[in-house]
């Protein structure tokens, strides 16, 4: 890329940079510049920054004896500019995530949701200007509202997985309600309907654990050293059904007779890879056999079916089903 492109690389500048707390330092940029095909050496880039904050709300910190950069905390800047597609793409994108990021997580993009729905508001006679009231997205089951997690929390979490660093945390124990202080090494963040997870090994232990963001109660910067995993998979922890809350490892064989409306849902979105509906010969219900996780998720979806379900096997998950069943009917 030629070097008599400074507006180019300014753009590319802007581009990259973070708004507080976060910030990028000068060697930093340099580099990106260059795999983004710049050739500029840092004394350069240190002053292309220089003149972009004369003219944009740009900050300049010291650390170490570097220079910091980023945008004030409360700027709002859309570079590249709106076009109709994406914006019509981020008001689509605000009706799935509304109800499953975190406030302090939608709070940092809410303006871009804003920016987006003016922009198709004072769209003339472009098709997509109302297509975003012609399409909702809509959940298929009960949404629980998002749990509660304090915006420090959110931008600690996330910064120290990003940059790599342990945390000290208090931490409230869901199930004895103590309030408990780990040192965490963050490797993945979930979300799972209303609540986010951080993953992460704790103290000196090697088995990725899971927490959930809304109950820390004090997050910080360890002195620790960060404990890196190579060979953590965060797609291979969640495959081996750890958000499924596992029973054991290994899948089981399920057979069931289900209505006819089951039957018919299940016929369009398959239970699993493996599985096998077939018409009752007498009563108008359907046979089923699938091959599945043996976790509390498949159970709980069973049970979510009431008496559209009666589960032959395995046994336990029979007998379980059976035995809530005569501890309603007692209350009653």
């Amino acid at each position: 890329m030629s070097q008599r492109d400074p507006l180019f690389r300014y753009i590319a500048i802007l581009q990259m940079l973070p708004r507080a707390p976060h910030s990028l330092s000068t060697t930093t940029i340099q580099l990106r510049l260059e795999e983004q095909g710049y050739k500029i050496h840092v004394r350069s880039t240190q002053r292309d920054l220089e003149k972009l904050a004369e003219r944009f709300p740009i900050e300049r910190q010291s650390v170490g004896g570097a220079s910091r950069w980023n945008y004030v905390a409360n700027y709002k800047s859309d570079l590249p500019a709106l076009d109709p597609a994406t914006a019509l793409t981020l008001v689509l994108a605000e009706q799935a995530v509304q109800r499953l990021l975190p406030k302090a997580a939608l709070e940092r993009i809410r303006y871009k949701f804003e920016s987006a729905r003016k922009y198709l508001q004072n769209l003339q006679d472009n098709a997509l200007s109302e297509w975003h009231n012609k399409v909702k997205s809509i959940p298929a089951g009960k949404s629980l509202l998002p749990a509660e997690i304090h915006p420090s929390v959110w931008e600690g979490v996330t910064d120290a997985l990003l940059s790599e660093y342990s945390l000290d945390v208090e931490y409230q124990n869901r199930v004895k309600n103590e309030l408990k202080s780990y040192t965490l090494h963050p490797l993945g963040l979930v979300n799972r309907d209303s609540i986010s997870y951080l993953i992460a090994t704790v103290n000196e232990y090697e088995t990725p654990l899971m927490f959930a963001l809304h109950r820390f109660r004090s997050i910080n910067p360890s002195a620790s050293v960060y404990r890196p995993n190579p060979q953590f998979d965060l797609q291979v922890f969640i495959d081996q059904g750890a958000f499924g809350f596992p029973v054991q490892q290994s899948p089981v064989q399920l057979r069931a007779r289900v209505s006819k409306e089951i039957a018919l849902t299940l016929s369009e979105t398959a239970l699993s890879m493996e599985q096998r509906l077939w018409p009752s010969e007498q009563d108008g219900w359907f046979n089923l056999e699938a091959t599945v996780a043996h976790d509390q998720q498949t159970l709980w979806w069973l049970k979510s079916h009431g008496a559209g379900v009666e589960v032959l096997e395995p046994v336990i998950w029979r007998e379980h089903i059976l035995l809530q069943a005569k501890e309603i009917a007692a209350r009653g």
